[in-house]
């Protein structure tokens, strides 16, 4: 442990607390009980009613920017031109990046970042210890906190996860990278990614998310799956998730003379469409949505599960998953996965050891490796032992929240004793 004064980091955050976002406040508290000082900057109000309870034992303060250009805009202009008087020329150094970057990809967001960044240094970082800047998410976190670095000249680093690499201008996050004390990524496959973009390929680190090993585990009861056999599906509802190759497989198997229930936890900008899909295939009968839910109630329905299983693909826009915690969380359960060969998924998934995988957009694929993992005994239950050690041996966030901290130190990040 390092010894000194600890280093207070500014964590700069999309939006806080969130439910699709358990990982980022579970590094969070995790932090803080090894002794890291954090203050939380969020960009966004919390949308959700609730929070996990996690949530709750988090210490750090938590300010909030503001989230538009609209009504706040005389408050940012303000405290901007304020901060423009007293750093002339680190103010115009950030104004001409800012023009640069606007140029490349004409959105109005690239300004809004800017004025997001002069107030946090001028409205809110001037009554803090903070010495460091740490942004989750490589697109409008990193861009305030690169903004903040030009203005005050704090160092800053970021976390970078699945949309936020794949959707980005390749060369506003090749600057960012450049800029950056630090960048860390949450796969094998980001890193490699973001090492092509990196001068000093170095100081990119993989440290994998992990989750909470002691609240997901099982499985809860060793019981052999019977008619009708559970299906679970948990995920944002966008395109990436691949939720209509499921609901094919299911109709699939419903035709085939399968007994099923279905039960699909999450809500996303897809809500009506992912909806509307589930009438028109004529699923309803099985099909049970249960929008975004607490913990509590997801651990409910992986006891309730024979199989979990998702679709992942590439979206459109270049959109694409790391990998999904709720595979973490359904391997710890004693809940079989079945997967799709994207992105880092195979990384924890190995088809035929740790869980089943098949190509995305291929739903008569997918039903089989479905009536596999339903009925083949021998093959359940391996898949569900070797899924569950691998969990506990190398995605306990206890652990890997370890690795880290080393990055944190590494780079003069000190915590308390």
């Amino acid at each position: 442990m390092s010894t000194g004064t600890k280093t207070t980091i500014g964590y700069i955050l999309k939006g806080y607390p969130r439910i699709s976002e358990t990982f980022i406040s579970n590094e969070i508290y995790l932090l803080e009980q090894l002794g890291f000082s954090l203050h939380l900057f969020s960009m966004r109000e919390p949308r959700e009613s609730f929070t996990h309870e996690s949530v709750s034992q988090i210490r750090a303060r938590v300010d909030y920017l503001p989230s538009s250009l609209l009504l706040p805009l005389p408050r940012l202009l303000y405290h901007n031109f304020k901060l423009a008087r007293q750093r002339p020329e680190a103010y115009s150094e950030a104004f001409r990046l800012m023009i640069t970057r606007f140029r490349r990809t004409r959105k109005i967001a690239t300004i809004k970042h800017l004025l997001q960044a002069g107030y946090l240094v001028h409205a809110l970082l001037g009554n803090t210890d903070v010495r460091h800047l740490h942004a989750h998410f490589a697109h409008s976190p990193t861009s305030v906190a690169l903004f903040a670095h030009k203005l005050c000249g704090l160092p800053f680093s970021f976390s970078a996860h699945a949309k936020d690499i794949y959707t980005s201008d390749q060369r506003q996050l090749q600057e960012k990278i450049a800029l950056a004390k630090f960048v860390v990524t949450c796969t094998e496959y980001n890193r490699r990614f973001l090492q092509e973009l990196a001068v000093d390929r170095s100081s990119i680190h993989r440290v994998y998310h992990g989750i909470d090993a002691g609240l997901f585990s099982g499985p809860f009861e060793s019981r052999k799956p019977s008619p009708p056999y559970r299906i679970l599906s948990i995920a944002r509802l966008v395109k990436k998730k691949g939720l209509p190759t499921v609901f094919h497989a299911l109709r699939n198997l419903l035709d085939q003379g399968y007994e099923l229930r279905y039960t699909l936890i999450g809500d996303g900008e897809e809500r009506r469409s992912t909806l509307k899909q589930i009438s028109s295939l004529g699923l309803e009968a099985i099909c049970t949505w249960l929008g975004t839910q607490p913990h509590h109630r997801v651990i409910d329905e992986y006891r309730k599960a024979d199989l979990f299983v998702l679709g992942c693909e590439v979206a459109s826009n270049g959109d694409r998953d790391g990998i999904p915690n709720v595979f973490l969380e359904s391997m710890a359960m004693g809940v079989p996965v079945l997967a799709t060969r994207v992105s880092a998924i195979p990384e924890l998934v190995e088809d035929g050891r740790t869980g089943l995988l098949v190509d995305p957009g291929e739903p008569e694929a997918m039903a089989q490796s479905m009536v596999k993992l339903l009925c083949d005994a021998e093959l359940r239950h391996r898949i569900i032992d070797s899924a569950g050690q691998r969990v506990r041996e190398e995605f306990d966030n206890r652990k890997l929240i370890q690795k880290l901290a080393e990055v944190f130190e590494e780079a003069g990040l000190r915590r308390g004793e």
